[in-house]
């Protein structure tokens, strides 16, 4: 995949903008040498990408039909595949369960009380032949709520199911219950696998932590998420797939635990020391990673151009390739942009052998 491709002043070309992506804008597409989706490629499966990629480069996969069955609608009230109804608050910008009736109040009941659907049948052949997938870019499909704490946590509310994971009489139906959901969840990957030979990775919620802590202990973590962590990565990784994690909170501590359970990616939010994370894990998973905060409107284009060589320097030891977050979202002004580009472009020629 990769190969030296001497840099060129016409690559800074600008030829397309991705579409914006929430509160996010839209990203500038240079006349790049290879197209965002093997610059990915490059960097997931040799560690050797052409320049240093924005999370933005890639194209977020949707699926009304996952919304409304198993995510948190879109931006309207549903009542999801198992009975529970997400009230979206529209000042949030997202959906809760509607609280006062919690779904199981004992994970031994859990049997008696969901029924895991067949998913197969829900109509993805229909869905992905209006969804045309542009093969220049990397496309992500999103389980969001995933299968494991977010879904327990729907089923029971927060403080129910923090309190069943170290409840020693509900850890074994707890077991269950997510050998069940991960498995609901590789039958799903068999039908996008099926119905969009282009996506290319998939993307699962879990959130950890807090803004001060995780949780959960270390310990939890490894009896009752690594394993079905791993048992969908490995699958995910079976089909050809990158399989990547949104994990909100101050969980830098269950980074181990990320990598064990077999994510190629974790994204983090700026609680976490972003900078100790690279140098101690960079090379065993990808990060999200942001470059240090400045005000666009006040600083100067050949400051902004100085920041953007810092940031590249920072984050640009070989075989530790990271991509740029949507926390970075702030420096996407063009002076930075283009800098980053550039700059990243020529460094990885040196660094990539």
């Amino acid at each position: 995949m990769y190969r030296k491709i001497p840099f060129t002043r016409s690559e800074l070309e600008i030829i397309a903008t991705t579409p914006a992506r929430g509160n996010h804008k839209g990203l500038d597409i240079r006349n790049t040498p290879v197209t965002p989706r093997e610059n990915l490629d490059a960097l997931y499966y040799e560690k050797k990408p052409f320049w240093m990629p924005w999370y933005s480069e890639a194209r977020g996969l949707g699926s009304k039909i996952y919304n409304e069955k198993l995510g948190r609608g879109q931006g309207q009230d549903i009542t999801d595949v198992f009975g529970i109804e997400w009230e979206f608050i529209e000042s949030a910008g997202g959906a809760i369960v509607r609280p006062g009736s919690p779904h199981l109040e004992d994970v031994n009941d859990w049997k008696d009380v969901i029924k895991i659907p067949d998913v197969s049948d829900w109509g993805w052949e229909e869905e992905a032949r209006g969804n045309v997938l542009d093969p220049r870019f990397t496309h992500e499909f999103t389980f969001i709520n995933g299968f494991w704490f977010e879904r327990l946590i729907s089923f029971m509310d927060f403080m129910e199911a923090a309190v069943a994971l170290i409840d020693e009489d509900q850890q074994d139906a707890i077991k269950e219950l997510f050998e069940a959901t991960t498995e609901m969840g590789c039958r799903i990957v068999d039908k996008l696998c099926e119905v969009y030979p282009l996506m290319d990775s998939i993307n699962i919620h879990d959130d950890w932590g807090s803004q001060a802590a995780p949780f959960f202990s270390q310990e939890v973590a490894y009896e009752l998420f690594v394993p079905f962590m791993k048992k969908i990565t490995d699958y995910i990784h079976s089909k050809g797939r990158i399989a990547t994690l949104h994990s909100c909170g101050h969980t830098e501590d269950r980074v181990q635990a990320y990598i064990d359970g077999g994510f190629d990616m974790w994204g983090p939010q700026p609680m976490n020391h972003i900078h100790d994370l690279y140098e101690k894990y960079g090379d065993r998973i990808v990060f999200a990673v942001w470059p240090d905060k400045f005000d666009p409107e006040t600083t100067s284009e050949e400051e902004q151009r100085r920041l953007a060589r810092k940031f590249v320097d920072d984050f640009s030891q070989p075989g530790k390739p990271v991509v740029i977050s949507y926390n970075g979202a702030f420096a996407m002004t063009p002076a930075f942009c283009e800098e980053v580009y550039e700059y990243s472009r020529k460094k990885y020629l040196e660094i990539n052998g």
